[in-house]
């Protein structure tokens, strides 16, 4: 099969995890004697992309995505006009390079992208956030889960004191971007990581057509994984990973907040990631106890998380489907994240019951972590396969691109 996959996150130096997803995908694909290309930016380098990347296969520079702001920060609006502009420059990119791929597959920030494609084209789209009906993708507002569905609230996201006129035009702009992605699911495949976002989807829009809808977890490279963190040696008693870019609604600053002046005094807890919000985290939690590392390369990263008493992802938006908690699993480490999002269909991925510890507050989390740490960390040789791993999604995958309905 011949399969092109398309995303505006590729290339970059440092992938987040919808980058990684789509390289991971595109590497397995290969190794089952598919014909992969990613098609991506032209305006990040195209020399030597798809070694930066770590994909095995080509990788074709298709379309610029400098400048997207479109001035509506300064504005306080959202634009009616902008993600459509830029979901058909990337379907033009798509028609002039698709050739005679089998399928188009899509990993990006524009779901209504697949309404500027030909209904006949074979075209999937995963969708890994919710950005589906929120956009700005995170529902997270003012340090709280946004619940609210009215596309005029919206216009709190884009001004703080939006007014009648920035209501109403935000409102249009949120009204139309969400008709416009309902009607592209209508017309083509559907791919969600979780089924929590095709539930937000539907509590959003209830009456969107997702018969052409699916749910399929993230992946990740167990073979690669394991490798990354081999030698080792036994798990670190006392070590805490919490892993991950340091920003809004990823719950660092709650997560150490609630730990300070909880933890045994042989506890230490490694910071890996960077963002906008480590320096402020930083001058006030840095000491004995809370090391923050900066970011680190993915082996590093496998080696902490197998080398760590317990892991945390402490995010306070609704994950979707966390990555990092996978890795975690696969590593046989026990982890920590809050009830919320898409984090409690993971559990199924547990080695053990309990392996992912689910709770409903920080402070239980923190209770949670420190009964953990009272326990000698656990270590078992690690199984051959592991059910997160990508090639057993990948049948479910290679189903979804045959299937016509």
């Amino acid at each position: 099969m011949r399969v092109l996959l398309v995303s505006e996150d590729l290339p970059g130096e440092q992938l987040g995890g919808l980058g990684k997803h789509v390289v991971t995908l595109g590497n397995a694909l290969l190794a089952w004697g598919h014909e992969v290309s990613i098609l991506g930016r032209s305006d990040r380098g195209a020399a030597g992309a798809a070694e930066q990347i770590g994909f095995r296969g080509s990788f074709v520079p298709g379309f610029d995505y400098a400048h997207p702001g479109w001035k509506e920060r300064q504005l306080g609006i959202f634009n009616p006009l902008k993600r459509p502009y830029f979901a058909r420059k990337i379907a033009r990119a798509i028609r002039r390079h698709a050739g005679n791929a089998d399928v188009v597959h899509y990993h990006g920030h524009l779901p209504m992208l697949g309404l500027y494609l030909e209904p006949g084209m074979n075209f999937v789209q995963t969708r890994h956030d919710q950005g589906s009906e929120c956009v700005i993708h995170l529902r997270f507002r003012d340090g709280a889960v946004c619940d609210q569905v009215a596309a005029r609230a919206c216009a709190g996201c884009a001004h703080p004191q939006p007014g009648p006129v920035r209501t109403l035009l935000s409102g249009h702009a949120v009204s139309r971007y969400r008709s416009a992605t309902a009607r592209a699911f209508a017309r083509h495949k559907t791919i969600f990581v979780s089924d929590f976002l095709r539930r937000q989807f539907l509590r959003t829009l209830p009456g969107a057509d997702l018969a052409r809808a699916c749910v399929i977890h993230n992946f990740i490279d167990y073979g690669k994984l394991v490798a990354q963190a081999a030698g080792v040696g036994p798990p670190c008693p006392g070590q805490v990973l919490v892993a991950g870019r340091i920003d809004t609604g990823k719950g660092f600053g709650e997560f150490l907040a609630a730990a300070h002046k909880r933890l045994p005094l042989e506890a230490r807890v490694l910071v890996v990631g960077d963002g906008p919000g480590r320096t402020a985290l930083e001058a006030r939690f840095a000491g004995e106890q809370v090391q923050f590392l900066g970011w680190r390369a993915n082996p590093e990263v496998a080696a902490l998380t197998a080398g760590s008493h317990a892991c945390v992802v402490p995010s306070v938006w609704e994950e979707p489907c966390g990555t990092t908690i996978l890795e975690a699993l696969a590593l046989g480490r026990p982890c920590l994240a809050l009830a919320r999002g898409g984090n409690p269909e993971l559990a199924a991925y547990g080695a053990w019951p309990g392996q992912l510890a689910l709770a409903p507050t920080m402070d239980s989390l923190v209770d949670k972590l420190l009964a953990e740490l009272a326990r000698p960390p656990g270590a078992a040789p690690l199984p051959r396969q592991a059910p997160m791993d990508v090639f057993q999604a990948l049948p479910r995958i290679l189903d979804c691109y045959a299937s016509h309905t």
